[in-house]
C-alpha cells in the first residue's frame, strides 16, 4: 500500500508491499516516514546509474580553451604563412617556401580540429550512440597526414635542388624573413602549450587525465586537437631555426646557397619524427586500445577488492579521445551480496580511481563452473 503524498508534497509516508510485509514476518515495516519533496528526490537518490549530473550543453570548459587556442594561434599562422610566401618568393628560397608550406598545413589542421570540436558538441543519436567524441581524434589524424603529405613534396622539391644547382638565394630577404619565421612559431608555441589547471580526479571525461599506475604521477590535461597543433609548430619551430642559421650561412658566404635545400631536407625529416606520439596515441584510441596508463591488472584488482564480488570476466577498456575513458565487465558476486550496493561500489571505484567516464557493469551469481570457462578467461598479454 503506498499511499498518495501528503498535500504540498512536503511529507510522503510509504508502506511496504504485501510481497515485502510477508517477507518480514506478516509485520508491517514503515520503510520511510519522512522524506524530501517529490521534486527533489530525483536528485537525492544515492545511486541510480549516472554518478554525475547531465552536462550542460556545448564545449567543456576545456574544449573551450582549447578552441580559443586554435583560434589565436590559427590566426598568427595566416599572418606570418602571407609574409613567408611573400619573403620566399623574393629570396628565391626553398627553405623559406617550406616553412611556408608547412604554415599552409598548420592553418588546414587548425580549422579541421575546430571543425572537429564543434562537431563534438553534437548529442549522441540512437546512430551515433557515443555521440561525436571521436571526430576529434580523426581532426588530429588528419592533421599528422596533412603534414605528412606536404613534407614528402617538400623533401622531393629539396632533393632536386640538390641535384641541379641552377638556382639563387637573396640572402637579405631569407635572413629577415627566416628570423620573423622563428618568432612567429615561438608566438604559436607559447599559445598552443598546454600547461593549464591540474586535472581532476572526477569521472568526467573532458576534465579528466587518466592517472598513471605508479603514486604520485599525472600527466597534464591535454586536447588531442591541441596537442597536434603544437608538435606541428614545434617541428615549424625547429626548422625555422634551422633556416635562419643556413640563411646568416647564405648571407655571409653565398657559395654555400646547397645550405637551402640541404636545412629543407634535414628539419622535414625531424617534422615526420615529431608526428610519430600524436599518432601513436591517434591509433591506440581509433584501434580501441585500453586507455594510456590504465592497466588491466590494477582495474581487475579494484573490482575483486569490491565486497561480494568473487570473480570477474569479459573486461573491456578503451576509449573515445585521449581524456574520455569507457569500461564494461561482468562481476561474478555471492548470493548473499546486495547487487545494488556492489553495483555502486564498483562503478564509484573506477571512476574515481581511474577516471572513467562511462562503466557498464553486469552483475551475476558466481559459479564454480565459471574457473574452467574459456570465455570467462583473461586475455593473454600483448
Amino acid at each position: 500500500m503506498e499511499p498518495a503524498p501528503a498535500a504540498g508534497g512536503s511529507e510522503t509516508t510509504r508502506l511496504v508491499s504485501p510481497r515485502d510485509r510477508d517477507a518480514a514476518g506478516g509485520g508491517l515495516r514503515l520503510k520511510s516516514l519522512f522524506t524530501e519533496p517529490m521534486e527533489s528526490a530525483p536528485a537525492e537518490t544515492a545511486f541510480h546509474c549516472h554518478r554525475d549530473p547531465l552536462p550542460p550543453p556545448g564545449l567543456t570548459p576545456e574544449r573551450l580553451r582549447a578552441q580559443r587556442q586554435l583560434c589565436v594561434a590559427c590566426a598568427v599562422c595566416c599572418v606570418f604563412m602571407a609574409g613567408e610566401v611573400v619573403g620566399g618568393y623574393l629570396a628565391h628560397s626553398l627553405a623559406i617556401m617550406t616553412d611556408a608550406a608547412h604554415l599552409l598545413a598548420d592553418v588546414g589542421s587548425m580549422i579541421g580540429s575546430l571543425f572537429s570540436l564543434w562537431l563534438s558538441t553534437r548529442p549522441a543519436t540512437r546512430t551515433m550512440t557515443f555521440g561525436w567524441h571521436r571526430s576529434e581524434t580523426l581532426g588530429a589524424l588528419a592533421s599528422v597526414i596533412s603534414l605528412w603529405m606536404v613534407t614528402g613534396v617538400l623533401l622531393y622539391l629539396a632533393f632536386i635542388r640538390l641535384l641541379h644547382s641552377d638556382y639563387h638565394i637573396e640572402g637579405g630577404a631569407m635572413l629577415v624573413t627566416a628570423g620573423i619565421a622563428v618568432c612567429a612559431n615561438l608566438l604559436m608555441a607559447v599559445v598552443l602549450h598546454q600547461a593549464g589547471p591540474q586535472h581532476s580526479h572526477g569521472s568526467r571525461g573532458a576534465e579528466y587525465a587518466p592517472l598513471e599506475e605508479g603514486p604520485g604521477e599525472h600527466l597534464p590535461l591535454v586536447n588531442t586537437s591541441v596537442r597536434a597543433a603544437f608538435v606541428h609548430v614545434l617541428g615549424d619551430l625547429l626548422q625555422s631555426l634551422g633556416v635562419l642559421a643556413a640563411s646568416i650561412l647564405i648571407y655571409f658566404k653565398p657559395q654555400c646557397k646547397a645550405a637551402d635545400p640541404i636545412s629543407t631536407f634535414l628539419f622535414s625529416i625531424f617534422a615526420l619524427g615529431s608526428t610519430a606520439p600524436t599518432l601513436r596515441d591517434v591509433l591506440r584510441v581509433l584501434m580501441e586500445g585500453a586507455p594510456k596508463n590504465v592497466g588491466f591488472e590494477p582495474v581487475r584488482d579494484t573490482l575483486l577488492s569490491v565486497p561480494g564480488v568473487q570473480a570477474t570476466h569479459e573486461l573491456h577498456m578503451w576509449s573515445l579521445t585521449l581524456t574520455y575513458h569507457i569500461a564494461s565487465a561482468h562481476l561474478a558476486i555471492d548470493p548473499t551480496a546486495d547487487p545494488d550496493a556492489v553495483l555502486a561500489e564498483a562503478t564509484s571505484r573506477l571512476c574515481s580511481r581511474f577516471g572513467f567516464s562511462s562503466c557498464t557493469l553486469q552483475l551475476e551469481q558466481y559459479q564454480p563452473e565459471m574457473d574452467r570457462c574459456l570465455r570467462c578467461r583473461e586475455p593473454p598479454q600483448a
